[in-house]
């Protein structure tokens, strides 16, 4: 059903022209791979980066005539600007990023209706384990009686799904409001949910973009205390969107001890800074590996990295993660190891970490997010 879904909304689009050409967007070749989720249907248009800024009726012709698809309830269409070599390129949509860590003034950074505080889980790099510190972290913020909520903001490779132990589809209210998905007490939203597990997110920036925006701001979250996002790793698009447009209260980094992931966790540090979000501290994971044989502490990847860089550069050191076999199992199956063993050593440990984060936060001195209304 989804292949005859992107074939008649391929063929809706063949009624918008392209200014001035009188031919379509699709015969011109301007149209993305189209993807449906959810009846919703995602794609770009790639337009003259020269042109960009008045074609935004074009990209509106787009997004009605794919909504006039039978069995298509929505539609989320972005301007690609084609940029051309040594041309400067300009955002054809005030929501894109323009690619340059840029300081922006906090007042333009929109906040979400009944969420006090938004913090983002980061890496320089992949492979450290940034998602299970983060699921580990919001379930620790739990623990201390806080109302949590988790985004995965990795579009391209979603964990949340099955580190929480979540399937099927999340449910869209007579607004169009997507209700998140729950588990051990969390709400959830992932891009996991909307698409197969083995379905390839072939996507440019501004399609990241709306989808990040979209997941974030028409989601019915409630009243949360905190709102976890766990973020794709890198610098990349998807980073530098939440950091310019979402009124972060700080960023958590993660890296392992070694020096191969601390230059990489270095450049998030100087990404958070150049685009002024606060920086709660640094994460050593994988720091030491205890045999349950013998008792012995190897240290795998080295020990003291991240602690000694934290202390460097002049950002607080949250604490170290040891590697274990349990965290690893209990992360594969779903279980979270804060939430399956509560009164085990590591989730003490990550408990202990979301408390120096919730003080670093300062609870009660947080204003409230203003209120937006969705059309």
């Amino acid at each position: 059903m989804a292949d005859v879904s992107k074939n008649q909304v391929e063929k809706a689009l063949e009624a918008v022209i392209y200014p001035g050409s009188g031919k379509s967007i699709v015969a011109l070749g301007m149209v993305s791979e189209i993807f449906i989720a959810d009846a919703k249907a995602y794609f770009s248009i790639t337009v003259p980066s020269d042109k960009a800024a008045e074609m935004e009726p074009l990209r509106l012709a787009a997004e009605k005539a794919a909504r006039g698809v039978s069995g298509i309830a929505g539609a989320v269409v972005a301007l690609t600007a084609d940029r051309k070599p040594g041309q400067q390129q300009q955002p054809p949509r005030p929501a894109a990023a323009t690619g340059r860590p840029a300081a922006q003034p906090r007042s333009s950074k929109v906040g979400v209706p009944g969420v006090g505080a938004i913090i983002a889980v980061a890496s320089g790099k992949g492979g450290v384990g940034k998602s299970t510190t983060a699921v580990n972290l919001a379930l620790g913020l739990q623990a201390l009686g806080l109302r949590v909520g988790m985004l995965d903001a990795d579009i391209y490779g979603p964990s949340l799904p099955k580190l929480l132990k979540i399937s099927g589809r999340p449910q869209q209210q007579e607004d169009r409001i997507i209700l998140p998905m729950e588990n051990y007490g969390l709400k959830v939203m992932s891009m996991g949910f909307l698409v197969d597990e083995e379905a390839a997110m072939i996507w440019r920036g501004p399609m990241v973009q709306s989808a990040l925006m979209q997941m974030l701001r028409e989601v019915a979250w409630g009243e949360l205390d905190v709102l976890v996002l766990d973020m794709p790793p890198g610098t990349g698009d998807a980073q530098l969107t939440i950091a310019q447009q979402v009124p972060l209260a700080g960023a958590v980094i993660v890296s392992t001890p070694q020096d191969l992931a601390l230059i990489d966790a270095r450049k998030g540090i100087t990404m958070f800074r150049k685009v002024e979000v606060p920086l709660l501290g640094v994460i050593e994971n994988m720091s030491y590996f205890i045999a349950p044989d013998t008792g012995a502490r190897y240290d795998i990847f080295g020990h003291g990295g991240a602690k000694a860089e934290a202390e460097r550069i002049g950002v607080p050191f949250l604490g170290e993660v040891p590697l274990t076999i349990s965290i690893r199992e209990m992360s594969d199956a779903g279980t979270p190891v804060v939430a399956a063993e509560p009164d085990g050593p590591q989730a003490e440990i990550y408990r202990d970490i979301a408390e120096k984060v919730w003080a670093r936060i300062g609870a009660g001195e947080r204003k409230a997010a203003p209120k937006i209304v969705f059309e």
